[in-house]
């Protein structure tokens, strides 16, 4: 079993920058892969940015590449999303999944674990 805490979701202006958390209990072997999703209001959840967790090999919807950056860190036991250069669109409830089964990177019915989400709202 696999429990997902997201935070540091708040509200910043166009142009600047938030990191987001996702921590979890229980295990994410090597062999998983983790993933950011967001959900903008009337739109349908979409993913972000995926991490291979063993290779450390990672994947990026086209909208955020080179702004965004998903990463590990060890200490804290969590997926962090550095997210740069944000823009009004990028407003949007932004949930952590973890443990894929099968599926592609952003494949939202693959993923078995997920947290409750953290708010984003950029403000131009």
């Amino acid at each position: 079993q696999v429990q997902l805490v997201e935070s540091g979701g708040g509200s910043v202006q166009a142009g600047g920058s938030l990191r987001l958390s996702c921590a979890f209990s229980g295990h994410i072997s090597g062999n998983h892969h983790v993933a950011w999703f967001r959900q903008a209001p009337g739109k349908e959840r979409e993913g972000v940015a995926g991490l291979y967790v063993g290779v450390g090999s990672t994947f990026y919807a086209d909208s955020v590449k080179g702004r965004f950056a998903i990463s590990r860190d060890y200490a804290k036991k969590s997926v962090d999303l550095q997210m740069n250069n944000l823009t009004p669109t990028d407003t949007a409830m932004y949930y952590c999944a973890a443990v894929k089964l099968g599926g592609n990177w952003f494949t939202i019915s693959a993923y078995k674990y997920w947290g409750q989400g953290t708010q984003v709202t950029v403000s131009s």
